[in-house]
Formats: C-alpha cells, sequence, structure tokens
C-alpha cells in the first residue's frame, strides 16, 4: 500500500490508519505499514509469547504475528471473516497484527494529535503515544515499537553495544534531543550518558523542543546551549522532519547539527529527512551507530 510519502516533507502532516480491535478505535502511522492482508490462520510457535498468535508466510518472508487485543488486555472479539493483519516494517522487523477492522485513512496534522497525559502515560507503562479527535471519535495512537519491546526485549535499544564501547571520557557538549515514547527516552538518556555525553536534554516532541531553541535564540544563548539536536520521526505536536526543517531554515539556529533517530528510518523516509536537511539519520535501535556518527561529528 502506499506509505504517505507523497506528504510534502516538513509540513508536519501525516497518515493515520484507523482500526478496530475490541470495539475501540486505534491509529498507526501509515509509514509504518508495509500491507494489510484478510487473516488467515497462522501456524503456532511452541513456547512463544502468549501475545504471540503464530508465524504465517505470505511470500517469503515469515511474518510474526501479534494478538493485538491480547496485547492491550482489550476482550477478544473476533470473527475471523472481517478480521485484518496489518503488516509492519519499523525497527528493521516485520511484524503482523491481528486486528478486527481496518476502517480507514485519515490525512492529519501532528499539532492535532495531543500528547497523553500522566495519568495514561506514568511509569513510561503506556502504550498511547497520542490522541487525535475525528468526527467526533476519538483515535489512540499506538506505540508499536514498545508493544514490540515488551514482548522481546532485544528489539528495542541495544545497550549492550554501549557496553561494549567500555570506558569513554566524559563531556559535557549540550545535546537536545525530542522522543516521544516514555520507556524510549529514559534508555536513550542513559546510553548517551553511558557513553559519555552527560549534559542531555530530554523533550517528548518536537515542538517543546523548537520553542527551546526558540528561548535559546532570544537570550542569545544558543552557542552555548545546543551541540547537537537528536530527534525521532513521530511525535505528536511536531514531527521530527517539520521540526529539522524548521532549525535548517533559520538563520541563527541552521548550523547546529541535527541527527534524525528513528524506528521509520527507510529508503523514502531518509529521502524526506534529506529534503529537510537532516546532517544524519539513523534507524532505531542501533544505539551504538548513534553514539559513533555523534562522536565524529561532535568530537573532531
Amino acid at each position: 500500500m502506499e506509505n504517505g510519502i507523497l506528504l510534502e516533507s516538513g509540513t508536519n502532516e501525516l497518515e493515520i490508519l484507523e482500526f478496530m480491535v475490541g470495539g475501540n478505535s486505534y491509529g498507526i502511522n501509515v509509514a509504518k505499514i508495509r500491507e494489510i492482508l484478510q487473516y488467515q490462520r497462522p501456524t503456532l510457535v511452541p513456547n512463544s509469547h502468549p501475545c504471540v498468535e503464530g508465524i504465517f508466510m505470505p511470500r517469503d518472508t515469515i511474518i510474526t504475528i501479534i494478538d493485538l487485543a491480547k496485547s492491550l488486555q482489550l476482550p477478544q472479539k473476533s470473527s475471523f471473516d472481517k478480521d485484518m493483519y496489518i503488516v509492519t516494517n519499523f525497527n528493521n522487523l516485520q511484524v503482523g497484527f491481528h486486528v478486527n477492522t481496518v476502517v480507514g485513512i485519515h490525512r492529519v496534522s501532528w499539532a492535532d494529535i495531543s500528547k497523553p497525559d500522566a495519568t495514561i502515560t506514568q511509569a513510561g507503562n503506556s502504550v498511547a503515544t497520542g490522541i487525535i479527535k475525528i468526527k467526533e471519535k476519538l483515535i489512540i495512537i499506538l506505540d508499536f515499537e514498545k508493544i514490540v519491546a515488551d514482548i522481546s526485549p532485544e528489539t528495542s535499544l541495544k545497550i549492550s553495544e554501549i557496553e561494549e564501547m567500555g570506558e569513554r571520557s566524559r563531556n559535557e557538549l549540550p545535546i537536545l534531543v525530542a522522543e516521544d515514547s516514555p520507556l524510549l527516552s529514559q534508555l536513550l538518556h542513559d546510553c548517551l550518558y553511558k557513553a559519555g555525553y552527560t549534559n542531555i536534554m530530554m523533550k517528548p516532541n518536537g515542538q517543546e523542543l523548537w520553542d527551546l531553541l526558540n528561548e535559546y535564540k532570544r537570550q542569545n544563548l544558543v552557542k552555548e546551549k545546543v551541540a547537537c539536536v537528536i530527534t525521532d520521526i513521530e511525535m505528536p505536536q511536531m514531527d521530527g522532519h517539520r521540526l529539522t526543517k524548521l532549525i535548517k531554515e533559520d538563520s541563527v539556529l541552521k548550523e547546529i547539527p541535527v541527527i534524525i533517530f528513528s524506528s521509520l528510518v527507510n529508503d523514502d523516509m531518509i529521502r524526506k529527512g534529506e529534503s529537510v536537511g537532516a546532517d544524519a539519520q539513523l534507524s532505531k535501535p542501533e544505539i551504538g551507530s548513534l553514539v559513533n556518527k555523534m562522536d565524529l561529528m561532535l568530537l573532531k
């Protein structure tokens, strides 16, 4: 299916696929979707995680199927004749999610997607990254990376890559990071700190990081307060492409190195990142590659 690459880069727009699970409406960024397939009974895998239904092989690739209702702890309402698989491609993984109904695609702005408050996201346990209202209906944007990481932790940031680097010298270069997932935000902070970057400011979306940059600019403190910006792509309020575009079009901020670090770094997204001026683009969960790129850019 089309993956939204035709959307102009840096406009803060995205396409959301709405689907139903357990009678509730949820959403996923179309850019994460490889294809949508009719349900077919998967092959069971002995001793697999309870949320893994099994595997199937539509062509030449084995796809793991996750029971999304069970993962979200929702009542099972499968009719199977209408059920679908949403096959995704992110973090260099191909995973299928069993859903009840696919409703349709909505083109929206990240500015219209609300960040879940602390009652929903406490302790980093939430799988909701955003909420949007469309035609009086609330659609919850799910954190599919966290859903997969809860089932298979090794798919998250590879902390072992940092540990293998051994002892590293400390530095106080100020690093600003935009990452909306509370879980990944903490992991990313801890990994960068362990790698020697001890002056890290985390922001939950591009808008808040952009506001901070403008405050530094107003105070004439940009050079003292920002050595590098690292940004995710998918974030409520302002996405990483829009943030990068704004930085690179600003006469004061344009020299700041911007690294896109996202599960959505593929050929299409690389073209988008290049068009908005990103200095580097790296795919999660390759945290070692991120640190190496930072070293090359900042520790010359």
